[in-house]
C-alpha cells in the first residue's frame, strides 16, 4: 500500500496560511499595543491573548457558537481560521517584543530627516526587528503545524491519522535539533 502524503501537504499549506493571515493581523496590533497606548489597550490585549490560555477544543466551540450554523464538515479555509486564531497570541507576543526592542533613536533620527511614520516603519523599525519577527513567524507556524488537533474538531469524522501527524513531526523535529544541540556541546 502507498504512502498517502496528502495530510503532510495538507497541514504544510494551511499552517503557512494560517500563520500568514495571523501575521497580517498581529503585525499591525502588535505595533498598536507597543506604541501608541489608548483607553482600552489593555482590554483589546487581553481579548487578543484569549486563544493563549483556552484549551483547543474551547476555543472551537466558542468559534462555532460566534459563528452561528457553522457547518461541521472539515475544509481547508476553516483549518485556516481556526489555526489562525489560536496562533494569533503567539505571534502578538513576540512581535511585540520585538517591536520594543527596537532603539528608538533610529527612528526619531528618520522621523528627523523627514520620514514618516509609514516609511519609518517599513524601512528602520522592521528591519531593525527582523530577528524578532522571523522567531514569530517560526513559531507561529510550528505552533499552526503543530495544533491541527484543533482545527480536526470540526471535522465530524476524523480519523487519528489526521491527529497524529503534525504532533509527530514536530516530535521528530525537536529530537534532531537536540541531538544537534548535544553533539555541538560535546564537540565544544
Amino acid at each position: 500500500m502507498p504512502l498517502d502524503w496528502s495530510p503532510l501537504w495538507l497541514s504544510l499549506r494551511y499552517a503557512g496560511l494560517a500563520t500568514l493571515f495571523a501575521i497580517l493581523v498581529a503585525l499591525p496590533l502588535a505595533w498598536l499595543l507597543a506604541r501608541r497606548p489608548f483607553p482600552g489597550c489593555e482590554l483589546l490585549d487581553a481579548a487578543a491573548n484569549l486563544p493563549l490560555v483556552l484549551p483547543p477544543a474551547v476555543l472551537v466551540y466558542y468559534l462555532l457558537a460566534a459563528l452561528g450554523r457553522w457547518p461541521l464538515h472539515f475544509s481547508w479555509h476553516a483549518a485556516v481560521v481556526v489555526s489562525a486564531i489560536y496562533t494569533l497570541p503567539l505571534l502578538l507576543r513576540m512581535i511585540r517584543a520585538g517591536l520594543a526592542g527596537v532603539d528608538h533613536s533610529f527612528e526619531n533620527a528618520a522621523r528627523g530627516l523627514g520620514a514618516g511614520e509609514w516609511r519609518t516603519f517599513w524601512l528602520v523599525t522592521l528591519p531593525l526587528a527582523w530577528r524578532a519577527l522571523l522567531a514569530a513567524v517560526l513559531a507561529g507556524f510550528v505552533r499552526a503545524f503543530a495544533d491541527f488537533g484543533a482545527t480536526v474538531i470540526v471535522r465530524s469524522s476524523a480519523g487519528t491519522g489526521w491527529l497524529l501527524l503534525p504532533i509527530a513531526a514536530v516530535a521528530l523535529a525537536a529530537l534532531y535539533s537536540g541531538n544537534r544541540m548535544r553533539r555541538g556541546q560535546v564537540l565544544a
